[in-house]
């Protein structure tokens, strides 16, 4: 392998065959009978959903009766549509997320002004943002120092290489957002990749790095307030129905074990599933050595660029804490940085281009969905729904029963709304059945951050997609054992681990 630097900013092509059947290259995408099977599945469930008669009411613990309006119906024969076009990639990923919002015009689910004005929802642009930085990072040459710095230290063994990656992404989520973090790592393993492989085909090394980050960001997220909004969402429902604060500490002495114990299985895990094509690569440390030396000082475009990200990241961080900005929108801070790039001309106009609109097409899309679940009352159906029908089985059956809900609700609409979505319901019942409240707030919060089955479930699995190591069908099927695996890490906390350290499980 040659020993100059790479260009990080030049992203492999896709491999010829890519995603469910769609022969990608320089003929046209033919139409084949499976990518076909798969479409018409979509439609199918859709219109089966959409025509069945009136589903029957949701009755909560205190005999309230919860109809589920037509537009709430049709909601859900959308959300299914969806998911089944998402998981096997029929079309494009941002094509299916324009449908979600030609649905809802056509079948008059919502209005089409309030459908497509959620494709610029506020955390639309956080996502814009995030990217950014990472564009950013990897034009200035910051993504070629940390890699080369990184690689200096975990040596040769790609095993090790899998292991720096993941406690470097899981360690920057616990004090930025996970969506930030994706944004700054995933360039940097672009460069690392690059000097594993230089062909353009995926590796089973480049899939597991990236799926690797991809899970590994999610259970970084869950260990503080810093990682991701939902646990602050989380703590206001639980504040209001409970009446107990809960603080910034509490939330890590819990979940920290969590967190960490994810991240040693997810590197065990991908070690087994995607086991590189080398165990090691000759001399890898000595070339980052050499070529960190090569970069020289920090030039004045890398400096700056780092100084505008970490003041970004310290007012984000802040929010929780300084009351004056609390009022300051996540998204107009990582926004105001972007334009500050375009300021300082670390990025130009060009530069626009090279952002990744299938990924925002795709998040729009998915925040379209979820509030199209939330306002037709189709999500408080669903959750009441479940919830009920688990609601007379045992304590820890009803425990898993809402981690399985949550896990299944995060990875089609945002982590935050499906804490809105199933948090009050879950705390109402709960009292019920003789569990505590902590245990339902916690295991919420596990399940809700670490969407492993679809692109849509987080941020960190889009960007990880950019890669072009795996198709969206790959990243489910990686995606199921590993949701097993949290679902059985949360039985262990539940049934054991949590007493031992002090949480009330039962009432």
């Amino acid at each position: 392998m040659s020993e100059q630097t790479p260009d990080p900013q030049q992203q492999k092509p896709r491999s010829p065959v890519h995603g469910a059947g769609v022969v990608v290259g320089s003929r046209p995408a033919s139409l084949n009978l499976r990518r076909l099977g798969w479409l018409l599945l979509g439609v199918a469930l859709f219109a089966v959903t959409a025509w069945l008669p009136s589903l029957p009411d949701a009755v909560d613990p205190e005999g309230r009766h919860i109809v589920l309006s037509r537009e709430g119906q049709l909601a859900i024969a959308l959300f299914l549509l969806a998911a089944t076009w998402w998981i096997f990639e029929v079309i494009p990923i941002g094509a299916t997320a324009l449908a979600i919002g030609v649905a809802q015009a056509l079948f008059l689910i919502r209005e089409p002004r309030v459908a497509y004005t959620d494709f610029m929802d506020p955390a639309v642009w956080f996502i814009i943002g995030s990217i950014t930085i990472g564009l950013v990072f990897t034009k200035t040459g910051l993504t070629n120092r940390m890699a080369y710095r990184m690689l200096t230290l975990v040596g040769d063994r790609t095993s090790r290489i899998y292991l720096g990656a993941f406690v470097m992404t899981a360690g920057m989520t616990l004090v930025m957002a996970q969506t930030a973090v994706a944004a700054a790592v995933y360039p940097l393993l672009m460069t690392i990749y690059s000097l594993y492989e230089e062909d353009a085909h995926p590796t089973r090394f480049g899939k597991g790095l990236f799926i690797g980050m991809a899970f590994t960001a999610g259970a970084g997220s869950i260990i503080t307030l810093l990682g991701a909004a939902r646990a602050a969402v989380a703590i206001g429902f639980y504040r209001q129905l409970v009446g107990r604060e809960v603080d910034f500490f509490e939330i890590s002495y819990y979940l920290f074990p969590v967190g960490a114990l994810m991240v040693l299985l997810i590197w065990l895990y991908v070690i087994v599933m995607y086991r590189p094509e080398r165990d090691v690569i000759p001399g890898l440390s000595f070339r980052a050595r050499k070529l960190h030396r090569r970069l020289g000082p920090m030039k004045r475009e890398e400096i700056i660029a780092l100084t505008i990200t970490i003041v970004a990241v310290l007012l984000m961080s802040l929010r929780s804490f300084v009351p004056i900005l609390t009022v300051v929108d996540k998204s107009a801070i990582i926004a105001g940085a972007t334009v500050l790039f375009f300021v300082f001309r670390l990025l130009r106009r060009s530069d626009l281009e090279k952002l990744p609109w299938n990924i925002v097409l795709l998040f729009g899309g998915a925040m379209s969905l979820g509030l199209c679940l939330w306002q037709t009352g189709a999500a408080e159906w669903l959750a009441m729904s479940w919830l009920s029908h688990i609601g007379s089985s045992k304590a820890l059956a009803f425990v898993l029963g809402l981690g399985v809900f949550v896990l299944v609700m995060t990875n089609v609409i945002m982590n935050v709304a499906a804490i809105a979505i199933s948090l009050p319901v879950a705390l109402v019942m709960a009292p019920y059945l003789g569990v505590a409240p902590d245990v339902v707030l916690y295991v919420s919060l596990t399940a809700a951050g670490m969407p492993f089955l679809l692109l849509v479930g987080a941020v960190p699995n889009a960007i990880a997609y950019e890669s072009r190591q795996f198709s969206a069908s790959e990243f489910f099927m990686a995606g199921v054992p590993a949701s097993l695996m949290l679902l059985a890490v949360i039985s262990v906390f539940v049934l054991w681990v949590w007493d031992w350290m002090g949480m009330p499980i039962l009432l």
